[in-house]
């Protein structure tokens, strides 16, 4: 995976997101937008994956939308993640959009190097994600969801799911213990993504006290 950081290099605080270039050429602004909630204490780092679907994807699935199918991966990514982390200090959170959020949300439940997930719009609609949050622990102390107010508004019946199972998934977090909030956004999907992934890493650090 290719590295690129955002940020103060030394501070306390590490941001990890997994990233496509639609991200990436976000990220300065996401940045941006972390400093105005939380403060420059903080080093963001993206780190992009050569295939979405099949990088990000806890277990193969047939294709949703479009024709590429999901590849399972995840734990292959998760592993060159964590291999990563063995090399930096300080408080960690993992988080990202999409099927990035929902990396971060099920990375959270396969090891305990992360303080908190942050999953932005997650794909939360992926089959059987929210029977697998069930059926495991998860290993942080916090996550934060979050879903825009028009992304259930689609032909497609898995996707149009998304409403109902973030919502499950709330409910699931909170029988836990989890200390979890879930915001709701104006617009769809595919709206800010930038400073909604922003909220989710500032909502962490705050928590935590903005270290």
């Amino acid at each position: 995976m290719q590295v690129f950081e955002y940020g103060n290099r030394d501070a306390e605080t590490v941001l990890i997101q997994l990233a496509d270039e639609h991200d990436l050429s976000l990220m300065s602004s996401e940045a941006d937008a972390i400093r105005r909630e939380a403060g420059e204490n903080f080093r963001l780092i993206a780190l992009k994956v050569n295939d979405w679907n099949d990088d990000l994807s806890p277990w193969k699935s047939p294709a949703v939308f479009g024709n590429q199918d999901f590849g399972g991966r995840a734990e292959e990514t998760l592993q060159e993640v964590l291999k990563f982390c063995s090399c930096l200090e300080g408080v960690r959170y993992i988080g990202g959009y999409s099927l990035a959020g929902l990396f971060a949300l099920w990375a959270v439940y396969r090891t305990d190097v992360f303080n908190g997930a942050a999953a932005a719009s997650p794909s939360i609609w992926f089959p059987g994600f929210t029977d697998f949050m069930k059926e495991n622990v998860i290993k942080c102390p916090a996550v934060y969801l979050s879903l825009g107010d028009r992304e259930d508004r689609t032909r497609n019946p898995v996707m149009a799911s998304v409403a109902d199972r973030i919502s499950e998934a709330r409910g699931i977090l909170d029988g836990s213990g989890t200390d979890c909030t879930l915001e709701w956004n104006r617009g769809g999907h595919f709206c800010e993504s930038d400073t909604r992934t922003a909220r989710a890493f500032a909502w962490l650090m705050l928590r935590d006290g903005g270290r």
